[in-house]
């Protein structure tokens, strides 16, 4: 009989309602249960499926370029390299619209729509794998529409179900593409050599299938109703435009220096993943290649949890690790050409993929320093559909290049300029400052400020207040700062949320004096506290 009420407990709890915010409309993430953890399995399946393939291509690469060149056609390599990069640029270009139709027909549709997409495309592919400019429509188009619908609603379910673990289930969901790059080499060479081109394209059909079964999971809880007067408005044509394109993110310096470095530095950043594998069969003949891109996709699983871990630490410049992981792999990839040996090329691939995972694992927490929780969403859209460009062309570049000169050795040097320039770039963000910034220098207030992750109160001293963003954010809403004496105060506040705070790491650091809470001199205060105190403990039971 306990378990029974147990379950229905936990079920109850993506249900429960928020009786303060928004006046009882918004619903709290149940932050755990069965549902919640079967919703992040699947999107950690649907991410590893769909970037496993895109970055695999190579060897796929490898075939269709023989094929290429034994039916006579020119510019083989460029060619066959044009039909992976249209995959990748497609899924990122779309990355807009894709949440767009998110919100048009929901999750699961979008999901399933973009499983069958990529599926039937990779289909198609096997049935015309012998004509390149019909692999550009139904491998390259196609699966890339499909990937790109199924992407977006996989990262956005996760909020639905996750709030106080958001950021650990997200480096979880992220890394399946690591976990399942790192596999999928092996397997797809056993197909190849016993199935050939047809058979394998075959294969990835039915395995891109699973994002369908996948998307049977993700049901959304309904975070926020929205009035039936606002519902007749969103009819309006520019009312719904409003709603869906956030413009303010553009008027941000900061963003747009950020949003504009990226694609910059992302120019060259596919060619090694496209390429490598011919490489090594040029290079180092005798040599597996496969290996280096097992060893990029395991160390990017690790530098996606390792930098997210880093990236919250205190005085950790975001930004700045960006450009370290960019100027990086620049470095790394000029010295591909001049590798001495095929375990230097080996290193070499594992710090490449070490960095990849830290510019994969610090694009939402940049956007949301730069743009807020309110820009956020629409920032990373607008920065993936900017990336497609860069990301198309740089590999058929390198091929042409290859075409022409037989080597790989100006190719890769190339390749390694765009993210070092992009790297330096991002210097520009220092010295731009958006208007709310100014704003809040001259005339500070209560304001609170976000830095990774936490919530600074600046009061009309000197002094600060700073607490973690989630318990700060989750029980204290009505939290306000106000200078007491030589003190800062926050009213609103617990015993022990107060020792908790001034506990923090970087509170210690600064030397921000301990806060204290106000003592509750009215009866209206004396209830309100109560019943913050009562909903602090809830969501622990």
């Amino acid at each position: 009989m306990k378990s029974k009420r147990t379950d229905k407990d936990e079920e109850d709890r993506g249900s429960r309602k928020d009786p303060e915010a928004d006046g009882g409309n918004v619903v709290t993430p149940p932050d755990g249960g069965l549902r919640a953890w079967m919703v992040m399995i699947g999107s950690f399946v649907i991410n590893g499926v769909l970037f496993s393939v895109i970055n695999t291509y190579s060897l796929i690469y490898l075939e269709l370029q023989k094929r290429l060149l034994e039916s006579g056609e020119t510019a083989a390599s460029s060619k066959a390299a044009l039909v992976g990069s249209l995959t990748i640029g497609t899924t990122f270009f779309l990355s807009p619209i894709s949440g767009i139709l998110t919100d048009k027909i929901g999750i699961q549709m979008t999901t399933l729509l973009g499983g069958a997409l990529a599926s039937g495309g990779m289909l198609l592919s096997s049935i015309f794998s012998s004509k390149v400019a019909l692999l550009y429509l139904t491998y390259g188009v196609m699966y890339g529409l499909g990937a790109s619908l199924a992407y977006t609603p996989s990262l956005a379910i996760l909020g639905h179900y996750f709030k106080r673990y958001l950021g650990l289930v997200n480096g979880i969901v992220t890394a399946g593409s690591s976990i399942f790059t790192t596999l999928m080499p092996y397997l797809m060479e056993v197909i190849l050599r016993r199935f050939g081109l047809e058979g394998t394209l075959r294969f990835l059909a039915m395995l891109t299938a699973i994002v369908m079964a996948c998307a049977i999971l993700f049901k959304p809880i309904p975070l926020n109703s929205v009035p039936r007067d606002q519902l007749k408005s969103k009819s309006n044509f520019k009312s719904c435009l409003k709603e869906v394109v956030n413009v303010s993110i553009w008027r941000k310096k900061r963003y747009v220096v950020w949003a504009s470095s990226i694609p910059l530095a992302l120019f060259g950043y596919f060619v090694p993943y496209v390429h490598i594998g011919k490489f090594v069969e040029t290079v180092f003949k005798d040599a597996d290649g496969k290996l280096p891109i097992m060893c990029i996709g395991i160390t990017s699983g690790i530098g996606r949890l390792l930098f997210g871990y880093i990236a919250d630490l205190p005085r950790v410049n975001r930004i700045l690790l960006q450009q370290i992981s960019f100027l990086s792999i620049g470095v790394l990839t000029m010295l591909l050409p001049v590798t001495p040996s095929f375990m230097v090329l080996l290193l070499i691939s594992l710090a490449m993929g070490l960095f990849d995972g830290c510019f994969i694992s610090l694009l939402g927490p940049i956007a949301f320093d730069i743009c807020g929780r309110e820009g956020a969403t629409q920032a990373i859209g607008f920065l993936l559909g900017m990336c497609s460009i860069p990301l198309t062309v740089g590999p058929p570049i390198a091929g042409l290049l290859y075409d022409h000169t037989g080597s790989y050795d100006l190719p890769f040097f190339l390749a390694g300029i765009p993210p070092i320039v992009g790297a330096l770039t991002m210097f520009l963000i220092k010295f731009v400052e958006d208007e709310e910034q100014s704003t809040v220098r001259e005339n500070p207030g209560d304001k609170a400020t976000c830095q990774n992750g936490r919530y600074f109160f600046p009061s009309l001293s000197q002094n600060s207040f700073a607490c973690d963003s989630s318990r700060l954010l989750e029980h204290r809403p009505s939290l306000a700062v106000s200078r007491g004496g030589p003190e800062t105060r926050a009213t609103g506040l617990e015993d022990d949320d107060a020792s908790r705070c001034t506990r923090s790491p970087l509170v210690e650091m600064l030397q921000i004096p301990r806060v204290r809470r106000v003592p509750a001199t009215q009866d209206r205060v004396s209830r309100l506290l109560r019943t913050l105190g009562e909903r602090a403990v809830a969501p622990s039971r």
